[in-house]
């Protein structure tokens, strides 16, 4: 792993000579560390070096700040793939070892580092709510609507990417053609939402929630035998006055649901005490198995619900990219939490 040696400034086990100078570079809105690395020439294997020189300023979302400085990692030129050697600093060499790709993460976002296979026999079904015709719960930034179903979505994409990178085989059930992650606080409304496969996702409610029960079902008996879970993301709508925590239902009969959502409140209630030590976290897990995707689809599941979108509070939650990114990561660390402690024994 790239160190630099504070003392001289040199970089540790002979990765460059006394010559060279540490390179630095002003992030751009807009800018991600991908995006930041291609722009610099820096081949993507590198994005663990440089998060590692640039800890402090990253916080725990791993996002850039407009205006902020940061240390570029060193290039070992002898060590690169020839195939990186041969391309022109900016363009994205695909064959790179431990990075992968995938469009469905929008332009700027599709590659990211494999961290471990930590998750590489756990399959993961993703839901996002509402989509298509029905936005679902609506709030206000400022003149404009905002809308459940794209802040709900963008969350799911960040978690699906998450997972991936620990080597889970992940199902976006929703999928939106040409909407990936978003690091805006608006995020448009539309109506181009799908279910896997491209299906058009109906006008009537119930029709919706069949729609993708039989997907997740339908996948869930492909893999049987498979260590396999699934995870509902929505946005409520209550008072404006009502602030509420991340909270988590899942169905009294699963006793894997139970725990995959004990798993990830545990993790919530640990960075609230990290990152807001002044306040009580009051998210809860608890029973809904009146819900018709928690009643009816096959896997162990959690069902969560991430703010009320009415509430000033819960919006700097939920409309805050950096904030978006640090929930799927929370709920990724219990989801392993979950994994790491399961008893293999133990049956829906």
């Amino acid at each position: 792993m790239f160190r630099l040696c504070l003392a001289f400034l040199f970089v540790c086990t002979g990765w460059v000579s006394a010559q060279d100078s540490i390179r630095t570079v002003v992030a751009e809105q807009g800018d991600g560390i991908f995006s930041l690395l291609r722009k610099e020439g820096i081949p993507p294997q590198l994005y663990k070096d440089f998060v590692e020189l640039n800890q402090s300023l990253l916080g725990d979302s791993l996002h850039l700040t407009q205006g902020q400085t940061y240390t570029l990692p060193v290039v070992e030129l002898d060590t690169l793939p020839k195939e990186t050697l041969a391309n022109p600093p900016g363009k994205v060499v695909a064959s790179v070892p431990e990075v992968e790709v995938h469009s469905i993460y929008g332009k700027g976002q599709e590659a990211w580092p494999k961290k471990s296979e930590a998750l590489k026999k756990a399959v993961y079904y993703l839901v996002s709510g509402h989509g298509g015709p029905d936005p679902g719960a609506m709030g206000k930034l400022g003149k404009k609507d905002v809308a459940e179903d794209e802040y709900a979505y963008d969350v799911t994409l960040r978690l699906a990417r998450e997972l991936e990178s620990y080597g889970a085989t992940v199902y976006m059930i929703i999928e939106d053609p040409n909407d990936g992650i978003r690091d805006e606080r608006y995020l448009p409304i539309d109506r181009d939402e799908v279910t896997l496969e491209g299906k058009t996702i109906p006008l009537k409610q119930i029709d919706r929630l069949k729609q993708r029960v039989k997907a997740v079902n339908k996948l869930y008996k492909k893999h049987r035998g498979q260590y396999q879970r699934l995870i509902v993301t929505h946005i409520d709508s209550r008072s404006k006055g009502q602030n509420i925590d991340v909270f988590f239902y899942h169905h009294h009969k699963s006793k894997n649901g139970k725990h995959l959502s004990e798993s990830i409140h545990k993790t919530f209630e640990k960075k609230y005490k990290k990152f807001q030590p002044n306040r009580t976290y009051t998210g809860t897990f608890s029973d809904r198995s009146s819900l018709y995707l928690v009643k009816n689809t096959l896997p162990a599941m959690t069902f969560i619900e991430l703010g009320n979108i009415r509430n000033k509070k819960d919006q700097r939650r939920i409309l805050d990219p950096d904030n978006r990114q640090a929930l799927a990561k929370w709920i990724s660390e219990g989801v392993l939490l979950d994994y790491n402690s399961r008893n293999k024994g133990l049956a829906k």
